[in-house]
């Protein structure tokens, strides 16, 4: 901790300089802020990242591109099955591949399933930062309840693995259906349950209405997505500017709030919650029949059944697998981009016409979002920078990469 003066010609007047983070509850993770202030008023903020870098995209050079999936779960590992899902859409993009009626379907399902999981423990967490405790012992239950459908569905729970290259690791299971059905029924009174708590709390709101504003113009200059830039204002959402899986034919709306604080951030949130309510409802009217995976054998993988039974299927996974081969997609490069919980996450693939990646880059949601942070908590309390921080829902592992 320093102290500096504050300008030539001021009365002795200094401000300090602290560190918050990188081992602090209120940082949500490895994050390292380097803070002036003037007695308890932000002047600057300088933030610090890569203490949590794992080098994602210079492994993906050395793996195939089914072999990275397991990775890709790791970015926002909150919502793992959003990211696997899009980097599998990335690679059959690459590939000119078209997946299943029926796989397009419940990658859908799946992938409003994991925004609603981000979502809740994003809300729990935000209210946690500023008191509410309870809240998050709620959200908590919540996503304990999802994860049990995410590992009736790929055995996992946290990190998933469930796509493959043109298709999924394995279909649903009889009991999905129900499942999925009875959360969709009871968790609106869930959230009708969180703002009954939330929205006329006094602290809450005293917290969270006018802190850390952010106008559209600036959402827009510091390239933030999801619902950051929603809460601006700005109805961009990936799943109508660039509709993939069949997502222009659900009837769902895009959640906005035109104030860009970190009330904005939390009404959004739950706004977004209840519209992939309606998005799931939509899906499970409509689950076609048939094959998960796509019957272009030299590129999707076969399922294990087939493999242990028929000699053809164990050729086409010996050639993809074992034996090294994989399938080689042809030189060029592509980008592709989905709407994950935090945003636009994107993957810039470069192919050099081997089973690897020549190049991947990430654009993680997360990285770009906070940029954005210094100028939001710019002349605001100290405490205010913990409700800014938490309503951003900043993961370091996708911060990081």
């Amino acid at each position: 901790m320093t102290t500096t003066a504050a300008g030539k010609g001021t009365l002795g007047t200094r401000t300090m300089r602290m560190n918050i983070g990188p081992q602090h509850p209120a940082t949500h993770g490895t994050l390292h802020l380097e803070v002036e202030v003037d007695g308890e008023i932000v002047t600057n903020c300088r933030p610090h990242i890569g203490y949590l870098h794992t080098g994602f995209e210079k492994l993906a050079e050395y793996r195939s591109y089914n072999q990275f999936i397991p990775l890709s779960d790791r970015l926002n590992y909150l919502s793992s099955l959003n990211n696997n899902i899009g980097f599998a859409l990335a690679v059959e993009e690459l590939l000119g591949i078209e997946i299943t009626p029926r796989c397009r379907v419940l990658r859908v399902l799946l992938a409003e399933l994991g925004r609603i999981g981000d979502h809740v423990i994003s809300v729990g967490l935000q209210a946690m930062d500023l008191g509410a405790f309870s809240i998050m012992l709620w959200t908590f239950v919540e996503r304990e309840k999802l994860y049990d459908i995410f590992e009736t569905v790929s055995g996992g729970r946290l990190t998933t693995s469930w796509t493959r290259i043109g298709g999924l690791s394995r279909d649903i299971t009889d009991d999905f259906v129900p499942l999925v059905r009875k959360f969709v029924e009871y968790f609106p009174g869930v959230l009708d349950e969180i703002e009954k708590m939330l929205n006329r709390n006094r602290i809450f709101t005293k917290r969270t209405i006018g802190v850390g504003r952010m106008s559209k113009e600036e959402a827009v200059s510091h390239g933030v997505t999801g619902p950051l830039l929603r809460a601006s204002g700005v109805a961009y959402d990936v799943r109508r500017a660039r509709p993939y899986l069949g997502y222009d034919k659900y009837d769902f709306e895009i959640p906005t709030h035109p104030d860009g604080d970190v009330w904005a951030r939390y009404r959004v949130r739950m706004a977004e919650m209840r519209q992939s309510i309606r998005i799931i409802e939509q899906a499970l009217e409509n689950i076609p029949a048939g094959p998960v995976t796509a019957l272009d054998t030299k590129f999707a993988l076969p399922d294990k059944f087939s493999v242990y039974n028929d000699m053809e299927a164990l050729i086409h996974h010996f050639k993809l697998i074992m034996h090294g081969h994989g399938f080689q997609p042809v030189p060029g490069e592509i980008y592709s981009c989905t709407e994950s919980p935090n945003g636009e996450l994107g993957w810039f693939i470069v192919s050099d016409g081997t089973r690897n990646p020549y190049r991947l880059r990430c654009r993680p949601p997360s990285f770009i979002n906070y940029t954005a942070f210094p100028k939001m908590v710019e002349g605001a309390m100290i405490s205010d920078m913990v409700a800014v921080m938490a309503s951003m829902n900043v993961i370091a592992g996708e911060l990081d990469r």
